[in-house]
C-alpha cells in the first residue's frame, strides 16, 4: 500500500488505517524505539502509542512522508517514556554519551528559538547543511542525532572505527555550528 493511500484512509477515519500501518511500519518503529529503550514491553507501548497518536492527529495533518511522521512520533514517546524511567535513577546506557554531544546543537536550536526565529527559516538552514554533506557523513550524523545510533553501529555500518565517527560527527557539529553562526544565528 502506498503513503498517500492509507493517510486517506486516515482521513476517512476507517481503522483499517491502523492495520495496514502496523503490517507496514511495525519493525521500522519498533527498531527507533528498541534503539533508545532497549526493552521489548516499552518498545512494543511505543509503538501502539504511535498508532493512536497518529489517528489523533491524521487529521488534521496530512505528512508528506508518513515514515518520518511515525519515525517522529514514536522517536519522542521512546524520549518521554525513558525520560519518565530514569528520572530517579543515573542512566548508564548510550543515551549518556550521546547527551554531552548533542548538548551543543541543543544550545543553538534554544538559542534560535528564544530570538524568535521562524521554524520554517532553521529548518531550512539545517536541511541545506545536511544536503551539502556527503551520503556518509549525513548518514553518520542524522543516524547519531536524530536515529540515536550508539558509535559501534555507526562504526560497523560504515565499516570504520568508533574513533573515526566520533572525529567526523565533532567536525560536522563544527561546521554547523560555524553555519549557525555565519547565518546570525548564535
Amino acid at each position: 500500500m502506498n503513503d498517500a493511500y492509507i493517510i486517506d484512509l486516515f482521513w476517512k477515519r476507517d481503522e483499517n488505517a491502523i492495520k495496514i500501518v502496523d503490517e507496514k511500519y511495525n519493525s521500522f518503529c519498533f527498531s527507533i524505539a528498541w534503539r533508545i529503550l532497549t526493552n521489548r514491553e516499552d518498545s512494543e507501548e511505543c509503538v501502539n502509542d504511535t498508532w493512536f497518536a497518529a489517528w489523533k492527529y491524521i487529521p488534521p495533518k496530512k505528512p508528506s512522508r508518513l515514515s518520518a511522521f511515525l519515525g517522529k512520533i514514536t522517536r519522542g514517546f521512546a524520549i518521554d517514556m525513558l525520560r519518565k524511567k530514569y528520572a530517579v535513577k543515573r542512566m548508564d546506557m548510550h543515551i549518556m554519551e550521546i547527551k554531552e554531544e548533542v548538548e551543543d546543537l541543543n544550545i543553538a536550536v534554544v538559542q534560535n528559538f528564544e530570538e524568535n526565529i521562524e521554524e520554517e527559516e532553521l529548518i531550512e538552514i539545517i536541511n541545506g547543511f545536511l544536503s551539502g554533506m556527503s551520503e556518509r557523513d549525513r548518514d553518520i550524523f542524522v543516524q547519531r542525532y536524530w536515529g540515536m545510533e550508539p558509535l559501534k553501529h555507526i562504526a560497523k555500518r560504515h565499516q570504520i572505527s568508533e574513533g573515526a565517527v566520533k572525529q567526523n560527527l565533532l567536525r560536522n557539529k563544527r561546521k554547523l555550528r560555524k553555519l549557525l553562526e555565519k547565518e546570525g544565528r548564535l
